[in-house]
């Protein structure tokens, strides 16, 4: 693992708050993995599911366990990159993890799934949006607490043309698995629909510094609006050149970029951008406390996709609870009964989508994501 000083505290904190024995046996506890981002350019994605683990396993040890055993949470990261992420997966089976709960990026949770397969280990993950990840059948051992993308690109596509208007559209993507599926997808809904025209069809290679090559595409192609597939230090950089340009075109993406660090990077430069993300949920009795738990530790919001780790969180010790550790009961639970979470009461269809959950589309007002419809 790949850690801070400051991260390295926060889990010692957590460990010792929630009662869990770096020494423990499997006998002596319920062992959740949680892989994901915790390090890079991505962690403000992983480590608040990291986060939302540790607070539900020390609500559950503050009660007395699950079914008076308690429960250790063994974190991982993959830094959202698919060849660490196998041996991320790799590590947490030889520490014979129950559950495990990630990973976060949807390259990194497909590299990674085969093993958890292979070792009969039930997976969830927060934000891997992916639809191959369930529509394929490859992964009966996969679940998600976030809807897919084909459902997050018809989203975007219906809010840019029925509720924006636009008439040109440039897609845009990352050539990675999450981006660039969700690109295709949008790109396949706009050619079907007819009510836009797709102008531009394009991938940038992450980490660039310069997106210059492809924003003059933009403005060459008479785009009204972009809608781009991919994550949000790439999205930033391509809105800060689009703004220097004094380009006025609409800048819609999805939930990889609707994060409070998209905002703090791209500064007023982001001030107008669309992206689409799970519903605010903050209104929910469960959500407000476990937000309220992480806000008097950390002291600032818990970020992205914090609510959707407590829901995974919940569902897989709810189902653990009722059916003890062996895959084949726990996905009985989840497919069969319903888990109190953030999102409501919370079950999942037979190929692991979550029943109930979908995106809305959020837009940057004022320095803050506020949802516009």
């Amino acid at each position: 693992m790949i850690f801070s000083k400051r991260m390295l505290s926060i889990l010692a904190a957590f460990a010792l708050a929630a009662g869990i024995a770096s020494n423990a046996s499997a006998a002596e506890t319920i062992k959740i993995g949680v892989a994901g981002a915790h390090s890079g350019d991505l962690a403000s994605y992983g480590i608040p599911t990291m986060k939302a683990a540790l607070l539900v396993a020390q609500d559950l040890n503050e009660q007395g366990g699950i079914n008076g055993v308690k429960v250790e949470v063994l974190a991982e990261d993959d830094v959202c990159k698919p060849e660490v992420a196998t041996n991320t997966a790799t590590k947490l089976v030889s520490e014979n993890v129950n559950v495990v709960i990630g990973h976060i990026c949807s390259g990194a949770t497909k590299a990674a799934l085969p093993i958890y397969r292979d070792a009969n280990i039930i997976v969830m993950s927060p934000s891997a949006t992916n639809p191959d990840l369930t529509q394929s059948g490859d992964y009966p051992n996969f679940y998600r607490t976030i809807a897919s993308d084909d459902a997050q690109a018809r989203t975007l596509v219906d809010f840019a043309t029925d509720t924006l208007k636009v008439g040109k559209i440039a897609v845009i993507h990352d050539k990675g698995d999450y981006g660039k599926g969700l690109a295709e997808f949008v790109k396949s809904f706009l050619e079907k629909d007819g009510k836009a025209e797709v102008v531009l069809f394009e991938g940038v290679t992450p980490g660039a510094v310069d997106y210059s090559a492809v924003v003059q595409k933009i403005r060459r192609s008479g785009a009204d609006a972009v809608i781009y597939g991919g994550y949000h230090p790439e999205a930033s950089k391509i809105v800060s050149q689009m703004r220097k340009k004094r380009m006025k075109t609409m800048f819609l993406a999805p939930d990889g970029v609707k994060d409070d660090t998209f905002i703090n990077v791209t500064g007023k430069n982001a001030e107008g951008v669309y992206a689409s993300g799970p519903a605010d949920v903050s209104k929910n009795p469960l959500t407000k406390k476990f937000r309220d738990k992480f806000m008097a530790t950390e002291g600032a919001e818990p970020g992205a996709f914090f609510d959707n780790g407590v829901t995974a969180a919940l569902a897989l010790t709810n189902a653990i609870a009722k059916a003890g550790t062996d895959s084949a009961a726990i996905a009985k639970v989840l497919h069969t009964e319903t888990a109190d979470t953030p999102f409501g009461a919370v079950k999942f269809d037979e190929t692991g989508e979550p029943i109930g959950i979908g995106f809305v589309v959020y837009q940057v007002k004022d320095g803050k994501f506020v949802t516009v419809q």
